[in-house]
């Protein structure tokens, strides 16, 4: 099952990254799918401006998996946002 943040992070890795889709699965980690450093700063840029939360640079790290990583954006949301 998929969630909103969830088309919206992989809609940001297909933008910024050109994964393919089968590629990511909610256990991928960043680094499995091999975005840099600098690729994880502009996702975690367009996140915070297009849903108006912040994202510390210790937070989006390439280490987390994807599903880690919908809930990590998902907690900052406001409740009726997620």
């Amino acid at each position: 099952m998929t969630t909103a943040t969830h088309d919206r992070l992989t809609a940001l890795l297909k933008e910024f990254h050109d994964a393919p889709a089968e590629s990511l699965t909610p256990e991928a980690t960043f680094a499995e799918l091999g975005v840099d450093s600098l690729t994880m700063v502009e996702i975690a840029l367009r996140i915070e401006r297009t849903l108006g939360i912040e994202v510390g640079d210790d937070e989006l790290t390439e280490d987390l998996t994807l599903a880690q990583a919908v809930r990590l954006i998902d907690a900052k949301l406001p409740a009726d946002a997620a």
